[in-house]
């Protein structure tokens, strides 16, 4: 977000005739502003529907009772709350037409979009709307936002080591099966009627530890559209609101709320 907001204050701060030879017409800088602006907010939105893209050892995309379980929880308390047509609207706000039509079709559209930012600060350097130091900066910010992309996709696009993510399984199955022959020894060797006690309390201890590797398996994909996931939408969102506040805009959009308990 703090990169975002950068974005924003240099572009409001750094796009002017200060260096050009020719006056420019502030209507004409305002356009630029919006334009690059615009692009930005673009890219949040094609990022974040990039990293919905179900990958094929998310929960959603498993087969049998686990991936039913998992595309259900993904429509009831997941993206499914939100209509994600909104990613495909904004695009169209926020792109140019020629620019939407030639980007959408890419492999890695957001990929696309930065550079095309580029390209275009490299224009304004052309026309001396943007110095030297200024270009740089920009370009750096731009390079900024090529980090941040690049480690959403590392933590989308590989698993976490099957071998780690196995093995604690395959513990905690036999902590589950042998936990039992464990308690009803113990409570049999204080009291012969204490046999009953060890079977809701081994129950109990088997549950918690049953939870504990779900919640863990889960959170190895923090960008799948459920609602332990990143709420990607509402970050966006924000962004958006404050990049636009700082074109001088007033008809923002509201900010995105929780359906059911469920931030997206």
């Amino acid at each position: 977000i703090n990169s975002r907001r950068a974005w924003g204050m240099y572009i409001d701060g750094f796009v002017t005739d200060q260096f050009s030879k020719e006056a420019n017409d502030e209507e004409e800088l305002k356009s630029v502003k919006k334009r690059l602006v615009y692009r930005h907010i673009a890219w949040l939105y094609a990022l974040r529907s990039q990293l919905l893209i179900i990958a094929p050892w998310e929960h959603a995309n498993q087969k049998g009772m686990l991936g039913v379980y998992g595309r259900r929880i993904r429509k009831k308390f997941g993206v499914g709350l939100v209509d994600d047509e909104v990613t495909k609207i904004e695009l169209k706000t926020f792109l140019p037409k020629e620019e939407y039509k030639r980007l959408i079709d890419a492999q890695n559209t957001a990929t696309q979009i930065i550079n095309e930012q580029s390209r275009d600060l490299t224009k304004l350097r052309k026309k001396d709307i943007i110095e030297d130091f200024r270009h740089m900066e920009l370009e750096k910010v731009l390079y900024d936002f090529y980090v941040h992309q690049g480690k959403c996709e590392r933590i989308k696009k590989f698993p976490l080591p099957r071998l780690y993510a196995n093995v604690s399984q395959y513990f905690v199955g036999i902590f589950i099966f042998t936990l039992p022959f464990a308690m009803s020894s113990l409570f049999y060797g204080l009291h012969p009627d204490g046999l009953w006690f060890s079977i809701p309390l081994s129950i109990l201890i088997c549950w918690i530890y049953l939870i504990m590797e779900i919640v863990g398996d889960y959170s190895e994909n923090p960008f799948q559209g459920m609602a332990n996931d990143i709420p990607m939408l509402s970050l966006c969102r924000t962004i958006e609101i404050d990049l636009r506040e700082m074109l001088g805009e007033t008809d923002l959009p509201e900010p995105i709320k929780a359906k059911n308990g469920v931030l997206m």
